[in-house]
């Protein structure tokens, strides 16, 4: 078996367009169309050939069964939680761009030991986001 590459994380939430507001507006990924058989709420949504697909959940209190958000503090720290990343160009630009923006950063900014810094925020249903840079 050969895995080329991901293409897509879906993530089931409870408010679609919050979501869709938090990864469009905050996070600049860009909307595209889903498959018209599909009867469901839910948003898909690219920036490069990262795409996210949002599922609306169906009853009221499903992604807290799915997604709770019990993390501690440490965990948070460490990034030892389930999580998605993203590799930026400048992750000090990208933490004063979320600080700006008023989106807590839950974990790091912190070397992972590989040549990698790392930092972690939380979406609006409690999913992790980590954003990565590659230190020179």
């Amino acid at each position: 078996m050969e895995i080329r590459r991901l293409d897509h994380v879906a993530l089931l939430v409870k408010d679609v367009e919050q979501s869709r507001r938090f990864y469009v507006q905050l996070l600049g990924m860009e909307e595209h169309s889903r498959p018209s058989s599909f009867d469901f709420p839910g948003a898909w949504l690219r920036k490069g050939s990262a795409e996210i697909h949002l599922i609306g959940e169906d009853e009221p209190g499903r992604v807290d069964q799915v997604q709770p958000g019990g993390y501690s503090r440490d965990e948070l720290s460490i990034g030892h939680v389930t999580h998605f990343a993203f590799e930026v160009a400048d992750l000090e630009e990208t933490r004063q761009y979320l600080q700006a923006r008023e989106i807590p950063i839950v974990g790091g900014p912190r070397p992972r030991g590989d040549g990698v810094m790392q930092m972690y925020i939380r979406d609006p249903d409690g999913y992790i986001i980590e954003f990565y840079v590659w230190q020179k």
